[in-house]
Formats: C-alpha cells, structure tokens, sequence
C-alpha cells in the first residue's frame, strides 16, 4: 500500500515539519498542481469559465473565511459585503490607471480596513451578538453601494471591469483569467497552512478555543482578533476582485447580497471548520452539486421517469441538496474535511485497525 508511515524516517527537523512529510500527499498535490495547470487544454472553454472558474474563486473565498470562523473562531455572517468592497475599489482603481497589480493590493487593503472597523465588535461582544453586528456591515455596505451612485453607479447600474494586465498577460482569454485565478487560490492556499503552524495560527486557535484562557498565558487577545479580522478581509477584498476581472467581468450589487454570505458560511460548515481542503470541498458541494441535482432531475423527467408537476419538479432538487446537507453533517459534523482525514488516517495503518472509520 503506498499511503503508509512504515519505513519513513525524519533525520532532520527540515523534513519533519513539511507540509506534506508523507510522500503520498506530496504525490496527490503534485498532480492536482499538474491538473490544474493543465485544465484550460482538458476542459473546453464553457467548463472552464463556467465551473472551474467559479469554484476557484469561491474556494479563496471560503479559505479566506475559514481563517476567520475555522481557525480565529470569529463568526461573520456578512463576508460577502468584504468582497463587495474588494471588488468596487479595484474597478475604480484600475479606471484611474492603476495598474491591476496595485489595484488588488488596494482593495485588499480598503476591505480590511473596513472590515477590522466592525470586527472590532469582537472585542466586546461574541456568539449571536457578533453574528449581529457582521450583519450590520453586510445591510450597510450593500445600502452603500445601492444608494451612492459614485461607487455603483445607481441601484440597477452595472460597471464594466476595464481591460487590464497582470503580469504583461493581458486578461482577455478565460486562459489568461482562469491562470489569475489559480495562481491566487494556491497563494492563499499555502497562506493558511503556513499560519495554521506558525505561532500566529497556535495564538489564534487559543483565542477559538478560550480566548480569558488565552489572555491567562500572556495571549493579546485584542491583538490577535484584530490580525483575524485585517488579515481575512485583505484577502477577502483581493477575492471579490478576482471574482470581478476574472469570472463576472463586471459589477451589480445583487452579486454581493446577504445570501451569497449565507452560502460562503454553508461552504466553511459543510467543508469543515478550520480544514483547507475543506474548504474547496464545501465550495464545490455548494456550487456544483445544485447545478447536477438540476440537470439530473431534468433528464429524469425528460425520460418520462418523474411524472409531477412543473412546480415540484423545480423544488426536488433543493430537497435533494437540503438532505444532503444533513446526512453528511449528520455522518460527520466536522465536516467533508474530516471525512477525508478519517479515511487517510486509516490508510496510513492499514491493513491494521489502529486508526477507525
């Protein structure tokens, strides 16, 4: 078996603390690098753009949040209005002649800053009480926009993202953009891996888990929460314009409303809290399975095997998406994340039963 600890060994402390010690995982990433470099000459231009796309962009997303709610155990119901901001200050930006490069740097920044202003109601408050007040910044930003013609251009206005570089590539093929896209998610990728381990990551983790405890053994726990709130906001602004050059290629506000917050935080529960491939794995469950559920259902009634009417024929695949949802949360609240780990930790020991299912 290949996925297994027997026969290696750590002489050097280099080795041991690598992100991927086991040769197995540094196989698995080797060939989801190799994939994902390859994609745009497997997939036809409407996978790519349609599906791969989003779901990169969505998975940066969901990382951006996990750093937040999975790894800081700050909750945030309004991680949308974050990317809201990210996304109109690099327009702006760029229509000013600012090079993009530049611009993702400033909307990174003018989303952290806003966001570290109402994340500094976690200083004081926690649970439903902070859920409430990141509400209020998704209601605020999104009646900002709507209601100051300057950023928006007016409630029903659409603004066009302008051409522009990265890097000398022009970003006019969904090539160039889907490669901005990927060079992004695995930037934060390896981001939040490294913090995961890092002394940030343990300080930020104390803080989740008992932030008075924390403080007890000398943890700034107003420090740390801010670095949370900054740190995911700047990438969550970076995000939101990506998605904007990239897939939407322009702006309304209903692509920032509450429930595209309500889906990012479907995405870091489903996937797991706290896990990296978690996150990929909830921003796939929750953009993709909906989508094949649709065409499923459609192709089972076109057959003449679903005899009902027009009305609950729309409904069954969100029934379907709803169970679905709750069995596996149900088989495993940790999420799609744990599932994976419980199934690697068993083979690693296989064919002994050191490790359960």
């Amino acid at each position: 078996m290949f996925y297994r600890l027997s026969g290696i060994y750590h002489t050097r402390y280099q080795t041991a603390r690598q992100l991927w010690p086991i040769p197995a995982d540094r196989y698995q990433i080797y060939f989801l690098l190799v994939l994902g470099l390859a994609a745009p000459f497997i997939f036809s231009n409407f996978y790519l753009s349609s599906y791969i796309m989003p779901w990169l962009i969505l998975s940066a997303a969901a990382l951006s949040l996990t750093l937040l709610m999975g790894i800081a155990g700050q909750l945030h119901f309004g991680f949308a209005s974050v990317m809201a901001i990210g996304a109109y200050t690099s327009i702006h930006l760029t229509r000013a002649g600012v090079p993009l490069e530049l611009a993702l740097l400033g909307a990174g920044f003018m989303s952290a800053l806003i966001g570290s202003v109402f994340g500094a109601a976690a200083l004081r408050v926690k649970g439903l009480y902070l859920v409430m007040a990141t509400l209020a910044m998704q209601y605020l930003v999104d009646w900002t926009i709507v209601n100051v013609p300057i950023i928006s251009g007016g409630a029903q206005a659409t603004l066009q993202t302008p051409a522009t570089t990265f890097l000398f590539v022009a970003l006019k093929s969904d090539m160039a953009r889907y490669y901005l896209a990927l060079l992004w998610v695995v930037f934060i990728t390896l981001l939040i891996l490294n913090i995961k381990r890092s002394s940030i990551g343990r300080a930020l983790v104390a803080v989740r888990d008992k932030d008075y405890a924390a403080a007890v053994i000398g943890i700034n726990v107003v420090r740390f929460k801010l670095v949370a709130f900054f740190t995911s906001s700047f990438l969550g602004g970076v995000t939101g314009a990506i998605l904007a050059f990239c897939y939407y290629q322009a702006v309304t506000p209903e692509q920032f409303n509450f429930n595209i917050s309500v889906q990012l935080v479907a995405m870091v529960l489903v996937g797991g809290l706290g896990s990296v491939l978690g996150a990929y794995l909830g921003a796939g469950f929750v953009l993709l399975v909906p989508i094949l559920l649709t065409n499923a259902v459609i192709m089972l009634s076109g057959m003449g095997w679903l005899d009902v009417s027009t009305n609950l024929l729309a409904h069954i695949p969100l029934m379907i998406y709803g169970a679905l949802i709750v069995g596996f949360l149900l088989f495993e609240p940790l999420g799609l994340g744990k599932i994976y780990d419980n199934i690697r930790n068993y083979l690693l020991v296989w064919p002994f039963r050191h490790s359960k299912l």
